[in-house]
């Protein structure tokens, strides 16, 4: 980059939300000059970077500098700047107004996007706004060639290879007269900026290219091509790229090229540049806004692992940065782990970035105390008011309790507070605030043990630092061990305002012995800026079967794109031996839709490594297994090239003489009571130094806790390096009642065992439906077979698997032993349909039975008389597929594959059952089940970890106590209820129980009936569904479990607290199901439909009965079609129902399921189709003062031969609305001929369908609420 010159100052800056940080290379200052200002403080200055270059540039030079006056360039060599700009617009929807340009039929695709919604337990189903305006539908169209269609095609002239060399036909070309007057509409509109993304665009990316040379000369100001932005196979991540990008782009080149201004005419000499979110700097006029969300965290990042990974340890680290409102966790192990798609604030955004996982934790969020357990965030108190302490009339929040503890010393701390800003912090309005707390907390303990001694106001602070700090451990666990790493071995490596003040807490409740605080901990995002290379990114699609061929070709694209990458760095005055390139392939197995991006290894002896073998590697590191005799497939071509510009070095201190000086004594309290602490600077502090703990170490603006048993060592660099003697937890069950602070911390615990068993689970299956479309559920259960905590998956899972071990526990009784592992999918033993198959690990503890562990998961095909088994017609259970009630999968540590294959192979025994085909899926049913044991597995070793830490007596109490805090809960919500349904009618009923009746109909007339009955004193409610229909002759019989998990789901809604999911909701609750109904059908019942459809009517039937809100869509829409040589299985969501406050949600998965679509190019490369139209169905949801959500309309054009099965209601009943609300639509299916006939499918059907046969799908609409008039 040329000679560095020694008379010229160096800014590294970040602007972040609160405060911008200033880091500034001075001639003869070997130090470094750092400022901290606010982002925004408009009665001083215009912008915080200009002025902190300003404040330093007048100090350094002697020279007044007016702030209107233009910043003189002549002193300065570089800036490097990392801004919030992007992200903030992007979190506060403030970006520039936007249209979107999509293929015709697809006008919907984004707002859609994979129809899940968010949070499943929020009924109102809110998504994430849009963030364009307008949509323009492209009369365009690529289709790709089928392969047995190859032969004939390639002498077509509509028939190209793409990009990707796949062979694409244009059915239609692009009309621009047609798209030219709907441009100009645009512009009328004031709407100037463009987002594309075409069908298939990422092989073919010619259409999207002549829309933007129309849109340019039309006079658009800035066009985003989702196929030059990223060029890989997905339209829905793709065009929610194009869409940040538009979105952003202009906003931050407007607030660049604001910034490049103030500088004079001799800023053309300055090299400027921007961090971008993969770690890599970029010149302004590189910098686009899909690229710069994650600016600003991931100079922390650069910062971290650069000057501590190698210079002060060898252990991989984790990166700790605790912000006001949110803690980044990301980990270094000698090179950045990156992404190449993230969700940020509700937007997908696919680009390289590193992997930053966000908690919101932080310094700002609030402290609660609800239900009897303490809980923190995750709403956020915010900058202002803020917490009690900032003398704004602030809410409590973790900053307050750790100025009750003196982890905050108001003497250090800035004096900007009160109406002159010019005051302290204010202890004393905090201790008030907790005081009161306080009051609330010991009345509660209290009335639940009148010998419970008071809690003091600073245990109770430190209980509500012990949970925020169980809440930041949490995803440090999961981005380490979801990848198969101990989170022991790492070092934390911690910055941040807030993070050093818990830095010892968390290592320690981690298993971690290392901290390491850089000593720019206060300001190292900005640091890390000098730190950070240039990179130039280039990648094209290419999809091909690996191997030697495709490996050559593979080799010349890489050429290819090298040659540009190194074009780009050599304009930026770069010499060719300052360029490293890094070159990687994203390979998959077939049949999987699990991409890894595989970097090219350099083996010692100088040579390549084979791009598979290294495939393989990472996938069994990541998966746990291997797939044998599968091809491996490429998907894309990427190449990296870095500028190595890291110009700033970390400079070595000389050893310190004498013993450290404290600066005074401050209270500080720990778990054992209040310590007289010395205070140190760390600017006086020498390299040698040691600190035993407890201590204080002031490090510019951040305070560092060093705990009592660790200690603090000054390293070389002069960073601080904190050792932490390991000890374990201990709690006593002393007390009769649960300890609140514990009881919020075993909370997580045991929800964090439940959601890694998930990721295993996620990680290690095969098939589709659990590996993407994530139809599955893990649970821990007590000894007794009672839920102690379920990860929220699918909510038709929910609590039904405890009767399913409770099952297994009467029928093997003492005849279980270590080593076990059993398998059950039957509706009578519990289960909820047979493609949902039950895997149950009990777990002993010195040959004692101590909990369970189960995983449920969806299998694709699980034998039955339609592929897929989904059998629209089904009326026995043998019809549908292996029915299996016990048996032990693994006994005593062998895994008994005989035996299972004969149970999946030949379902049934008598002799019509016996005709019934199998599994048509065997080693993808015997990998998934693998993928069940080993997800079990992990649960029980985390549990085993559990009991390691805390003993077996204090789990056990917990898992009691668990399910009472959630047992009091749903109490609290059902006296709310009663309370609120008796003041609105009369219906008081025996003993003053308040009575509730309401029914729906199944769209064959069967009947659902429930009479609710509350006790307003006690909360307690009685589910009785006497007078429900007999069970029929169909298969939308559904067993009680099912029952059981509808209403343990709306009573988890309608509690609308994050409580854990257990047993304890159902404590309060007696559900009476009538046997022989068909919410309670005989062994022999076919259920299929009962899973999927009637769960929906029972929850439309409680919720109406609450009076919560309208009926959703009431239906999964189950789509299966298949030959004998592929199946495929998708739920279609549908409108969801308006409520007392909302508007209903269009196009989202309603209550009892919440799996993911498909993307629309994946479905038309994987399978013989064409999708013509997946869009909003309007006008369907149910008008009122709210309205309901719009259904979907998804038409399927067959290119070859296939039995096609549609399993849905409300077809008849249409979902009600609610209090004067409309009806939503009623859905509809229909299969339009070759010969253009138009013929009505009914709710369940299955055909065969013929090449070119188009199958229309209407989902219904979901109610409305209150009268429109």
């Amino acid at each position: 980059m040329g000679s560095v010159s020694e008379e010229k100052l160096r800014f590294c800056i970040d602007r972040g939300g609160t405060f911008t940080d200033v880091y500034a290379e001075i001639p003869g200052q070997p130090d470094g000059r750092v400022l901290k200002l606010l982002s925004v403080d408009p009665s001083n200055y215009d912008d915080a970077p200009i002025e902190g270059i300003r404040r330093i540039l007048e100090e350094y030079t002697g020279e007044k500098i007016p702030r209107t006056a233009k910043i003189p360039t002549d002193k300065i060599e570089w800036i490097r700047m990392g801004t919030t700009v992007a992200t903030n617009a992007l979190l506060e929807r403030k970006g520039e107004r936007i249209a979107l340009c999509v293929t015709r039929g697809f006008k919907d695709l984004l707002q859609i996007g994979d129809q899940s919604r968010p949070n499943i337990f929020d009924l109102t189903a809110t998504k994430p706004s849009n963030l364009y305006e307008e949509v323009v539908e492209v009369d365009e169209r690529i289709e790709l060639v089928l392969e047995e269609e190859k032969g004939n095609a390639e002498n077509s002239e509509s028939v190209v290879k793409g990009v990707s060399g796949e062979l694409v036909r244009v059915a239609k070309s692009l009309n621009e007269e047609a798209l030219k007057p709907l441009l100009k509409r645009l512009l009328d509109k004031g709407i100037s900026c463009l987002a594309v993304v075409l069908m298939h665009s990422y092989t073919y990316p010619y259409h999207e290219m002549a829309v933007e040379k129309l849109a340019m000369n039309l006079g658009f100001r800035h066009v985003s091509l989702s196929s030059a932005l990223t060029p890989m196979v997905r339209a829905v991540p793709r065009g929610l790229t194009a869409s940040v990008d538009a979105y952003l782009t202009p906003v931050v080149k407007e607030y660049l090229s604001g910034f490049i201004s103030r500088f004079d005419e001799g800023l053309g000499k300055v090299n400027v540049l921007f961090m971008q979110s993969d770690g890599g700097l970029a010149p302004e006029s590189r910098f686009s806004g899909h690229k710069a969300v994650l600016s600003g965290p991931a100079g922390g990042v650069v910062g971290y692992s650069q000057t501590l990974f190698g210079l002060e340890t060898e252990k991989p680290l984790i990166g700790f940065d605790m912000g006001g409102t949110s803690t980044d966790v990301s980990r270094y192990a000698g090179s950045y782990e990156q992404v190449i798609e993230t969700k940020i604030a509700g937007a997908i955004i696919q680009a390289p970035q590193l992997d930053i996982s966000t908690v919101a934790a932080g310094g700002g969020s609030k402290l609660k105390f609800q239900f009897g357990a303490f809980r923190v965030g995750p709403e956020s108190v915010g900058a202002h008011p803020g917490p009690v302490c900032y003398r704004k009339g602030g809410e409590l929040a973790v900053t307050d309790a750790n100025l009750i503890l003196g982890y905050v010393i108001p003497d250090y701390f800035p004096s900007i507070f009160g109406p002159k800003e010019d005051q302290p912090l204010d202890i004393n309005a905090t201790k008030e605030e907790f005081k009161q707390l306080a009051d609330q907390i010991n009345s509660y303990r209290k009335s639940q043990d009148s010998s419970a001694k008071d809690m003091t106001v600073e245990e109770i602070a430190l209980g509500f630092v012990n949970v925020a700090n169980e809440t930041m451990c949490r995803p440090i666990r999961q981005l380490t061990e979801m990848k198969g790493h101990e989170t022991r071995n790492h070092a934390l490596a911690c910055f941040g305002g807030a993070g050093p003040q818990h830095a010892c807490a968390i290592a320690r409740s981690l298993g971690m012995t290392e901290v390491l605080i850089h000593r720019f901990c206060g300001i190292l995002s900005a640091y890390g800026m000098g730190l950070a290379d240039v990179v130039e990114e280039a990648q094209e699609p290419y999809a091909a079967v690996y191997g030697p061929e495709s490996v050559l070709e593979a080799s010349r694209r890489e050429a290819e794109l090298l040659k540009q990458v190194n074009q780009k760095l050599q304009e930026q005055g770069f010499r060719e031996e300052n360029i490293k390139t890094e070159t990687y392939l994203n390979l998959r197995y077939e049949g999987t839709d699990t991409a890894i991006m595989v970097k090219r290894r350099i083996a010692e002896d100088g040579s390549a490594c084979d791009y598979a073998d290294e495939f393989m590697k990472l996938f069994q590191q990541e998966y746990g297994f291997k797939l044998q005799n599968r091809n491996i497939l490429v998907c894309d071509v990427r190449v990296r090239g870095i500028g190595v510009a890291n110009i700033l070095k970390p400079r070595a201190l000389g050893s310190a003489s004498g013993s450290p000086k404290s600066e005074g004594h401050y209270k500080v309290f720990f778990g054992n009571g209040w310590h007289e602490t010395p205070l140190f600077k760390l600017e006086n502090l020498g390299y040698g130094h040691v600190v035993p703990g407890p201590a204080i170490i002031m490090n510019g603006s951040s305070t560092v806790i060093v705990e009592p048993r660790c200690k603090a060592i000054i390293t070389k660099y002069g960073n601080i390096k904190i050792e932490i003697e390991s000890m374990l937890n201990t709690v006593k069950v002393a007390e009769k009642v649960a300890d609140v602070v514990q009881l919020s911390i075993f909370n997580h615990r045991f929800m964090g065992i439940a959601e890694q068993m998930g990721r295993t689970l996620q990680r290690t299956s095969i098939s589709t439906n659990i590996k993407e479309r994530l139809d599955f559920s893990c649970a821990l259960f007590g000894p007794d077979g009672g839920l102690v905590a379920n990860a929220p998956h699918v909510p038709v899972h929910l609590g039904a698997m405890s009767s399913t071990v409770r099952w297994q526990l009467e029928y093997w009784g003492d005849n279980l032993n270590e080593g076990d592992v059993l398998v059950t999918n039957h509706p009578s033993a519990g289960g909820s349909h047979l493609p949902d198959i039950t895997v149950i690990t009990p777990v002993f503890d010195n040959g004692k039975l101590v909990f369970f562990v189960a995983s449920r998961g969806h299998h694709a095909e699980i034998g039955g008389v339609t592929p897929g088994s989904m059998p629209p017609f089904s009326k026995s259970i043998w019809e549908e597929g292996a029915a299996i009630k016990a048996f032990k999968l693994v006994e005593k540590g062998i895994f008994q594959e005989e035996g299972i294959i004969k149970l999946l192979k030949f379902p049934g025994a008598d002799e019509y059952a016996q005709k019934i085909p199998g599994t048509r899926r065997l080693q993808d049913n015997l990998s998934d089940l693998r993928a069940q044991v080993a997800a079990n597995q992990r649960g029980i070793t985390l549990i085993k970890e559990l009991i390691e830490q805390y003993g077996l007596e204090t789990v056990q109490a917990y898992m009691t106590y668990v399910q009472l805090n959630a047992e009091e809960a749903v109490r609290e919500m059902l006296k709310s209820v009663a309370a609120r349904v008796s003041s609105e009618s009369t219906m008081l009923g025996w003993k003053n129980f308040v009575m509730i009746e309401e029914e729906d109909c199944m769209d064959d007339g069967s009947v659902i009936h429930l009479k609710l009955a509350i006790n307003p004193d006690k909360g307690e409610a009685y589910f009785d569904f006497s007078g429900t229909s007999p069970e029929v002759y169909g298969n939308w019989n559904a067993p009680e479990a099912v029952t059981a998990a509808a209403v343990i789901y709306c009573l988890r809604c309608l509690v609308d607290v994050d409580i854990p999911l257990n047993q304890g909701c159902l404590a309060p609750v007696k559900i009476h199901v009538p046997a022989g109904t068909f919410l309670s059908p005989s062994d022999k019942a076919a259920v299929v439909g009962g899973n999927v459809l009637t769960s929906q009517r029972v929850t439309d039937v409680i919720l109406t009965a609450f009076q919560a809100c309208a009926c959703s869509q009431g239906c999964m829409n189950n789509l299966t079609f298949g030959d004998n040589t592929f199946g495929y299985y998708e739920t279609i969501g549908g409108g969801s129902g308006a409520g007392p406050s909302w508007d209903g949600t269009s196009g989202v998965q309603c209550h009892m399921t919440n799996t993911r679509m498909t993307d629309p190019e994946i479905f038309e490369q994987r399978y013989p189709v064409l999708l013509h139209k997946f869009g909003l169905r309007e006008h369907s949801g149910g008008a009122g003062f709210h309205k309901g959500g719009d259904g979907l309309v998804r038409e399927i054009e067959f290119r070859r031969p296939v039995v096609v099965s549609i399993l849905s209601e409300r077809r008849v009943h249409a979902p009600r609305g609610l209090k004067g609300g409309a009806n939503g639509a009623r859905g509809a299916n229909y299969l339009i001929t070759k010969d253009k006939r138009k013929i009505y499918l009914g709710g369940k059907n299955t055909i065969e369908v013929q090449a070119g046969e188009i199958l229309q799908i209407l989902t219904p609409g979901g109610g409305g609420y209150g009268s429109s008039i």
